[in-house]
């Protein structure tokens, strides 16, 4: 494994760099995070200057980049506001890679230009009321009729379904055998009638957050499947590959940023007559918190690679979202301890790292799940 970036990588991040600084500086990010409003002109920035189109195939305009180039795009968008980062993989890899993946022609020519120019944004349907980490076992029933599908049910945790054009979801069209048969998945217009979205509060991701959906009798054509009907767990399980890179691409950028404002913060404030950071008991703070940083960076940019090799397996990605999760909400609550009263204030960026960090070990797939996957994977 190669562990340098090409030229075109390098000169790629330095290009997405100079425009996240110039349209998502600090300021702005607090500004989204404090009045609970999504990062839309940072996002349609991105749009305007071709990022979406960053793993689309060039027969729809895309780039044709791969894994790991969509890791640097998240990366430093999440170094710069996670919530960017988030909004933007949803959208890369719930409306871009899946359609990709197994989308019709009628529906690669409809979606990826759209996805491309950002005209569309798309969220991720999966969890609800009583099937989180157990999530094969979703009732949200498709039921054939007229020759299109009827969706019945209730979704928890759709984060961005408020603001999205389109949701991923997914649906039960078959009961009998194992849970993960007879699941299909449905491209869905969100503004169907028959949708009801409540936004829910949350302690962090504030900017975009999270819902509660309810689907009642939405009717919606055979032309919104995605995929074979009745096989969409194989196809969920892919999904959430690419949501494991993303994931901790965004986090990893988070984290870094984090680490930053804890170091320079550590240099200036002085107690005792020298700086803080000189004090060996905030120095290994400093030393713990790097060393996380670059094992998860590591961890990042060696799965990407696997993927676009075609071999990257579950025990991999249960490794990088378990070890990327925990270094961030460790980072961020080091940072904390470091900036002391000032990072329990709300004037300080810290604390939204550390609210936010909080989620990378539940959501997406909680740590505990992860252990499970990485034991089983052992014998265990």
């Amino acid at each position: 494994m190669d562990f340098s970036f090409t030229e075109e990588q390098e000169a790629l991040r330095r290009h997405l760099t100079g425009l996240l600084d110039e349209v998502c500086p600090p300021d702005y990010a607090e500004r989204c995070d404090n009045e609970g409003r999504p990062p839309r002109e940072a996002y349609d920035a991105l749009a305007r200057h071709g990022w979406f189109g960053l793993i689309l195939p060039p027969e729809y305009g895309g780039a044709g980049g791969s894994a790991i180039e969509l890791a640097i795009l998240l990366e430093e968008a999440g170094r710069h506001f996670e919530e960017l980062a988030m909004w933007l993989f949803r959208t890369l890899t719930y409306g871009g890679f899946a359609v990709m993946l197994h989308g019709t022609a009628e529906q690669k020519a409809r979606f990826l230009p759209a996805v491309l120019k950002g005209e569309l944004s798309f969220c991720f349907g999966l969890s609800e009321p009583q099937s989180g980490s157990d999530a094969a076992a979703l009732t949200t029933r498709a039921q054939a009729e007229g020759g299109g599908y009827v969706i019945t049910g209730q979704k928890v945790f759709t984060s961005g379904m408020d603001i999205s054009d389109y949701c991923l979801l997914v649906t039960r069209t078959a009961t009998g055998g194992r849970k993960q048969e007879g699941i299909t998945n449905f491209l869905v217009d969100t503004r169907l009638p028959g949708i009801e979205v409540r936004k829910i509060k949350t302690l962090g991701q504030r900017a975009i957050a999270t819902t509660q959906v309810f689907y009642n009798d939405v009717t919606v054509p055979a032309s919104a499947v995605l995929g074979a009907v009745g096989h969409g767990w194989e196809a969920v399980d892919a999904y959430l590959w690419y949501e494991r890179l993303s994931l901790a691409a965004a986090r990893t950028g988070a984290a870094s940023a984090a680490f930053e404002c804890a170091l320079g913060y550590a240099k200036e404030r002085r107690q005792f007559g020298r700086p803080i950071g000189q004090f060996q008991a905030i120095s290994h703070k400093l030393a713990d918190m790097k060393v996380m940083i670059e094992v998860s960076r590591v961890l990042v940019y060696r799965f990407a690679w696997l993927l676009k090799q075609g071999r990257a397996s579950r025990h991999d990605a249960a490794i990088l979202k378990l070890y990327t999760g925990e270094a961030y909400k460790a980072v961020a609550d080091m940072g904390l301890q470091i900036l002391g009263g000032y990072g329990y204030c709300m004037e300080y960026p810290m604390q939204r790292f550390f609210r936010d960090s909080r989620l990378a070990t539940i959501g997406g797939g909680t740590s505990e799940i992860q252990r499970n996957i990485i034991a089983k994977s052992l014998g265990l």
